[in-house]
């Protein structure tokens, strides 16, 4: 068998990317697929401690169905001081930062705590 003929074995990174329309969907609907997608459960070479090759993009995040009982829902922010707690409802969060910072904070909430979450939330994209 002559090794020297053979030519190399080139790999070629392939990311692949994952559209979600928000239109009319409920928020934890969309936020569970994304969250799903981008830890790489729904691939057949999942493993835990890898980060899956996908771009998860949501479109059309400001036609959301929200029901009034989730506008009033409350997010919590915590500097880490005495006194630090911050709440604000999901509205006000959504006048303030727009509702693609909603999907975003509802997103992170849904993946695991470890040190990949900040990279798998690099791979998410919001457009308004």
């Amino acid at each position: 068998m002559n090794l020297l003929n053979k030519a190399p074995m080139t790999t070629t990174p392939t990311t692949r990317e994952h559209t979600i329309d928000a239109k009319g969907k409920r928020l934890g609907k969309i936020a569970t697929e994304a969250a799903m997608v981008l830890n790489g459960k729904n691939s057949p070479d999942f493993a835990r401690h890898l980060i899956a090759d996908v771009t998860v993009q949501i479109t059309n995040v400001s036609k959301l169905d929200l029901t009034e009982k989730k506008k009033g829902e409350i997010y919590q922010t915590y500097s880490g001081y005495p006194g630090g707690q911050k709440n604000e409802t999901l509205e006000h969060l959504a006048g303030r930062r727009g509702y693609s910072e909603v999907v975003r904070r509802t997103v992170a909430g849904m993946l695991p705590n470890n040190k990949l979450k900040k990279q798998l939330l690099k791979r998410l994209v919001i457009s308004e």
